[in-house]
């Protein structure tokens, strides 16, 4: 039976990963975080001491990843976040990910139902038949200042304009790169969470996708 799937795409700090976290819990689906292969590709390349633009360094991770190192707090840090969006850039790396994200989404763990998959290019390229699309985003100051306090709170905050510089750079290398760039699906649905807290930025996601869910669990059930 074909699962239900949820893609969220968006901008860097936008909140894309909270929301599907929180978007899997109420609907009992899957989650992943299609943003922590790249970074656990970023990692291994750092650890290694490789060169995170170049394809063999970055690809001989790609092909080796450990999804269960997704929760290895190493791989949350600024650094490892601007050297993702390198290595994400390579079409060989994007290639060798593409299958495991693909996999997850066509048979989600634990026989669940349907799968939240959020990142750069889920309702474009990943899953562009996704049973409903979002497309995350905010103002880059407000972005910045967000990633700032959770790196704060982690206790290894650069300054905030730094932060900004970093996200600016990372936005525009995302939208350019020549495979897969980050942008909206045509038929995403569209939110700006720059003026929300989570509570609120949870219910206009909700509030957008939940009609779609709901005829496709109805159709599950009626089949």
């Amino acid at each position: 039976m074909t699962s239900i799937i949820i893609a969220v795409d968006g901008t860097a700090a936008s909140g894309k990963g909270t929301l599907a976290k929180k978007l899997a819990r109420h609907f009992n689906f899957a989650h992943l975080d299609s943003g922590s292969l790249y970074r656990l590709v970023a990692l291994g390349v750092m650890e290694a001491h490789g060169d995170p633009a170049k394809e063999a360094d970055a690809l001989a991770v790609a092909r080796a990843i450990d999804p269960a190192r997704g929760d290895d707090p190493a791989i949350r840090t600024a650094e490892v976040g601007n050297v993702a969006s390198i290595v994400s850039a390579i079409p060989s790396v994007r290639a060798a990910l593409l299958q495991f994200q693909r996999a997850f989404a066509a048979t989600p763990p634990n026989s669940l139902a349907g799968a939240v998959i959020d990142g750069r290019d889920i309702g474009t390229v990943v899953c562009p038949q996704a049973t409903a699309k979002l497309f995350v985003d905010a103002r880059p100051e407000i972005r910045a200042h967000r990633r700032w306090l959770e790196l704060n709170q982690a206790g290894a905050a650069p300054a905030e304009a730094a932060i900004l510089a970093e996200i600016v750079a990372r936005d525009a290398r995302d939208r350019s790169r020549a495979i897969a760039p980050l942008k909206p699906a045509p038929d995403a649905r569209l939110l700006d969470t720059s003026d929300l807290d989570i509570d609120a930025a949870f219910a206009a996601a909700l509030a957008l996708v939940k009609p779609g869910v709901e005829n496709a669990l109805k159709a599950r059930q009626g089949g």
